[in-house]
């Protein structure tokens, strides 16, 4: 959209004084569970031997079938016996202590995940003893030939689907049925309790198509040829985040990196701010609403983690950077330093639709003055130096839950040379929570 010169500068001064404006508020850790990366579970019954290891095509020369042979820096070496349950990409609270987390594809991209078979589950947090207790696993299949593309399993009779097929990133439960946002498509995909699938539905806003280079029916150019008009989402730069309304009848999915915009020849930015597009998605009909908004990145390099209302129109946005380890133990290379959460209003845009930030917590400098963390406390500040952040939801009027996507056996965040755990963390910021 051209705007005069004066409109456009007064626009971008309001924006910036309004990022200037951000109020940051404490967090206080009052509790702190982990699940080891090591948790594994069986595959689903109906599911090929095949599914009894993973992990197989992770190596630098393709297959691998002997256990144990990709040695990792964590120490850790690949392929495993049964199924990784690792890596939650995905949170909502269920109300006492109990969680909805999502597994992420597997071991991080759609060549070396095809082993993996997709899944979401139930779990219970002890915080007394830092426990994670498995409830429920819920594995995820297409009996009735939804998807709309072949699938890794496509001739087995239980159709399960894997981390080849998509890339699963955030969920809603609705009803009696999840909806979940993918990477690859991106898509949107709705399952029942059981986890098969109901319907995939495409990236479509405004009857725009958007696709990534996973997509099953994007065309990869030739070397040099210009990429096809709808790949315009970034590899790994789908649905990270998807919130729900109150009433369950709109979805949020937001991208975790910035559209390409094809006139600019350049990712996509609003007065000069990289932003990533918000959609809004009808649960009761499946179609795509007509609003766009715009999440503003405090740098190109930023990512989102995770999305979640917590109450009307406000929510919880994570934003991160790609680095890990604690800074302040000097052993990291590339040492963790932006892991902030935001709190948004879906009703506070400038014209342009691009949100406020009202507030943010800094999870690199957490309080716990009582000693909580079992890891990651030095003189009384508790941080969380992942490289993927990937999960925050309100838990109640003062707490929220965080925990990080642990990429298992890959991300060494938390300890020199030893693979990270799943870790949840409660957080007291009714402060943050209640800031205007």
């Amino acid at each position: 959209m051209t705007k005069p010169l004066l409109a456009t500068a007064l626009l971008a001064f309001a924006f910036t004084s309004a990022a200037h404006a951000q109020q940051s508020f404490p967090a206080t850790l009052s509790g702190h569970a982990q699940l080891p990366g090591s948790t594994f579970v069986a595959a689903p019954s109906g599911a090929a031997e095949h599914y009894n290891v993973s992990g197989r095509f992770t190596g630098q020369e393709g297959r691998v079938e002997q256990l144990y042979t990709n040695m990792q820096a964590t120490g850790l070496a690949l392929p495993f016996p049964s199924q990784p349950l690792q890596g939650f990409s995905g949170i909502r609270s269920l109300g006492d202590n109990r969680f909805l987390v999502l597994t992420d594809n597997g071991f991080g991209s759609k060549a070396n995940s095809s082993d993996v078979i997709l899944m979401f589950n139930i779990i219970e947090t002890d915080w007394d003893t830092g426990r994670v207790i498995i409830e429920e696993t819920v594995q995820l299949s297409d009996p009735n030939r939804m998807v709309p593309f072949p699938i890794m399993n496509e001739a087995t009779p239980g159709r399960f689907l894997t981390g080849a097929d998509f890339d699963i990133e955030s969920i809603q439960p609705v009803g009696d049925s999840y909806w979940i946002g993918d990477e690859f498509g991106p898509w949107i995909i709705q399952v029942d309790n059981t986890g098969e699938v109901l319907q995939v539905l495409a990236t479509n806003p405004g009857g725009t198509l958007m696709r990534s280079p996973d997509n099953a029916f994007a065309l990869t150019p030739n070397p040099g040829a210009p990429l096809a008009d709808d790949v315009r989402v970034f590899r790994s730069g789908g649905y990270e985040g998807m919130a729900l309304s109150e009433d369950q009848t709109t979805l949020y999915p937001l991208l975790e990196k910035p559209v390409w915009d094809s006139n600019a020849n350049a990712p996509e930015t609003i007065d000069g701010t990289p932003v990533l597009r918000m959609f809004e998605l009808h649960t009761e009909t499946g179609e795509w609403g007509d609003t766009t908004r715009y999440y503003p990145l405090e740098s190109a390099d930023h990512e989102i983690g995770d999305f979640n209302l917590i109450g009307g129109t406000r929510g919880l946005i994570i934003e991160r950077d790609s680095r890990q380890g604690d800074p302040r133990e000097e052993w990291a290379d590339n040492p963790a330093e932006f892991k902030r959460i935001y709190l948004v209003d879906l009703n506070r845009t400038n014209e342009q639709g691009v949100l406020e930030k009202i507030a943010y917590i800094d999870l690199m400098n957490i309080q716990d003055p009582d000693g909580i963390a079992p890891r990651g406390t030095i003189n009384g500040t508790f941080n969380f130096p992942f490289v993927t952040i990937e999960n925050v939801d309100r838990v109640d009027e003062s707490t929220i839950v965080v925990a990080n996507d642990n990429n298992f056996p890959f991300s060494i965040g938390r300890q020199q040379g030893r693979a990270d755990d799943n870790e949840l963390i409660l957080l007291n910021v009714e402060d943050f929570l209640n800031a205007q």
